[in-house]
């Protein structure tokens, strides 16, 4: 397996896919890495030479913020929301949506499983 970024990305499958199992690189900034880079996307990652890996590294590193740097950089986006406590960092805080979605029905990802409120069943029928 190749390393870039410090991720092993698989041999197996074309560069252009193969570079999104870097977290901060999805199919657009792959395909503009790949063009930089002179290679095409098209070509498997075990096809590569170790110089076409070197360049791939270099713009990576150059010009992409990835992996523990990106999550870092978000955590203290988030963080500096919060701090100054306006909407969005109030819904974080709160874990509830945070960019306008209802929360009536639907939101069970950011809210988490259901919990049932005590003394709440159905009345039995006569």
């Amino acid at each position: 397996m190749a390393r870039v970024a410090s991720v092993d990305i698989p041999n197996n499958k074309q560069c252009f896919i193969a570079l999104t199992y870097i977290y901060g690189i999805g199919k657009s900034s792959s395909a503009v890495i790949l063009v930089k880079a002179g290679i095409e996307g098209t070509k498997k990652v075990k096809d590569l030479s170790e110089e076409e890996l070197d360049r791939i590294r270099r713009i990576i590193d150059n010009e992409f913020q990835t992996e523990g740097n990106l999550r870092s950089t978000m955590r203290m986006n988030i963080k500096r929301l919060m701090d100054i406590g306006c909407y969005r960092g109030l819904r974080h805080r709160r874990g509830l949506p945070a960019n306008g979605q209802r929360t009536r029905t639907n939101a069970r990802t950011r809210k988490g499983p259901r919990r049932t409120i005590a003394n709440k069943k159905k009345a039995p029928a006569k």
